[in-house]
């Protein structure tokens, strides 16, 4: 008898659908086909083991198991659940009227309990667009796979569940979420605030501005001035992600296998912090099967590079058209996969070896051309596509020792919102462009133009640093946001003279 099961294979961060073809007939010989990847393989031991524990037989019949489209890889454990579905059906152990209407995923263990999955979010939004009524999986992924409204989504427990749910013998609970309603209850709660930060008000004025605007930014400053602290508060102060924006988030995190089990939504901004000893693959993602990198796991989020010249370089070289596209595309030799990349850079770094370089009371110990050296580890155009440079100097005792509090990242954050907010209504009708650091040469051109002075002001500015062009369309991105922090309709010569104040690397001193 010839049956068929339906199952998905994760391409990039989307789904295809996978039919399972299964013919049983006279024999003894078990064959399976279709580009199946070893874990697909040794499927055929754990659904023997699974069968065999919940009191069914393995058909001792031949068995020819196709995986349809053939030419598509199939990889991993998770197609084990359809596969002993189709087995049984084709062997007439179960009923297969209903298989047609269901979309299963699982992998299986020996004693037959479902094992959770990657990629179950995308899979159910194949499964709805497909129009499939339902959608069986793990009980530990049921919570992702009932985002995805008008689909009906069945947890089992164990394989002996869906046996008796095809049999008619037992009915699978569905599991309902209202999605809006979850959302608006998991917003995040952080135990840390800006508010704990003592003195660096201009370092929080800047940060302020990279929020607001969504600008890439580095802090420069010595050992112990507060770096990393700074840049660990930032997502206290950046908006809410959005119902969009947390299913696209949850959709990359669900293929990486980074979702908690239980877990239906990202309610909180990712915030990616990976050690300089990264490998360049590892960071924009890839590998033999491609699964996607950090750049992309900060996808509306936060990417912080702690010491930066110590990543690299190559690590480095690869994230620039990143950076400019706000995507990542994978080429090999048989299909191409797109991963989104839209996150906001936030690094730090020493400004030489010693690390006291520029410090107001310790003496830089650093041989000539050692600072210009280690700084050199980070090439022009990489620093080109940061928009806000800022020096961090030591916080002074009497600035530790205060009582007072400063303020707190909600009060920040209600700026940055009202902001944001003024960037979206500006370029509502511009694709893909939520905030300034996003807009393109042409909107530059339409939304960016500075008053007489503040041009003149731009033009001494970019003579004496010798600031190239792109650096000259991030100080006009980042003077916009400045206005929008102030209300400001059109952009002056102070907003301007604040975002050149943001360009500390290209000032004369640095390395000299």
């Amino acid at each position: 008898m010839l049956v068929k099961a339906y199952a998905a294979a994760l391409q990039g961060i989307s789904a295809n659908v996978v039919t399972i073809e299964v013919n049983c007939s006279q024999g003894i010989q078990f064959f399976l086909v279709g580009l199946p990847d070893s874990a697909v393989k040794e499927s055929h031991e754990r659904i023997v083991s699974a069968l065999q524990v919940n009191g069914h037989a393995f058909p001792r019949k031949q068995l020819i198991i196709n995986m349809a489209p053939a030419d598509l890889r199939k990889e991993g454990a998770a197609y084990d659940l359809p596969l002993a579905i189709g087995i049984m059906a084709a062997a007439e152990k179960i009923q297969s009227d209903r298989l047609g209407d269901y979309m299963m995923m699982g992998e299986l263990s020996l004693d037959g309990t479902l094992q959770p999955v990657k990629g179950i979010l995308p899979i159910a939004i194949k499964a709805r667009e497909m129009g499939f009524k339902g959608l069986i999986v793990p009980m530990q992924n049921a919570g992702e796979a009932a985002v995805v409204n008008k689909l009906e989504v069945y947890p089992a427990i164990n394989i002996q569940e869906v046996i008796r749910f095809f049999n008619g013998e037992e009915t699978l609970k569905q599991e309902v979420i209202d999605t809006r309603a979850l959302f608006y209850q998991q917003q995040p709660v952080y135990d840390i605030d800006f508010s704990e930060v003592k003195g660096q008000e201009n370092v929080k004025r800047a940060l302020e501005v990279a929020a607001a605007g969504s600008h890439n930014i580095i802090l420069i400053g010595p050992p112990g001035a507060g770096k990393s602290m700074l840049a660990k508060r930032l997502p206290t102060i950046l908006p809410p992600l959005t119902l969009q924006e947390s299913l696209e988030t949850t959709k990359i995190h669900s293929v990486a296998g980074k979702v908690n089990n239980g877990a239906a939504l990202i309610t909180q901004r990712p915030f990616r912090s990976p050690h300089h000893s990264i490998s360049d693959v590892a960071m924009v993602g890839g590998g033999s099967f491609p699964q996607p990198g950090e750049i992309s796991l900060a996808h509306n989020g936060i990417l912080f590079l702690d010491e930066l010249p110590e990543f690299r370089r190559n690590v480095l070289e690869v994230m620039r058209q990143p950076l400019e596209d706000r995507k990542i595309s994978i080429s090999r030799a048989r299909f191409t996969v797109e991963y989104p990349a839209g996150f906001m850079l936030v690094s730090s770094m020493n400004p030489c070896p010693c690390g006291y370089y520029n410090h107001p009371d310790k003496q830089c110990v650093c041989s000539p051309g050692a600072v210009q050296k280690y700084l050199s580890k980070i090439s022009g155009p990489m620093l080109d596509r940061i928009d806000i440079h800022v020096e961090i100097a030591p916080v002074p005792f009497e600035k530790i020792s205060e009582s007072t509090q400063a303020e707190s990242s909600s009060a920040i954050r209600e700026r940055v919102i009202r902001a944001r907010l003024v960037q979206e209504e500006r370029y509502k009708n511009e694709e893909g462009i939520h905030a300034n650091a996003q807009i393109n040469s042409r909107l530059l051109h339409r939304y960016c133009q500075p008053s007489k002075q503040g041009l003149e002001l731009l033009k001494t500015a970019m003579a004496r640093l010798s600031l190239s062009a792109r650096a000259y369309d991030r100080i006009l991105k980042v003077s916009r946001t400045i206005a929008d922090l102030e209300g400001a309709e059109h952009i002056e010569v102070h907003h301007i003279a604040e975002a050149i104040n943001y360009r500390s690397l290209d000032r004369e001193g640095w390395g000299g």
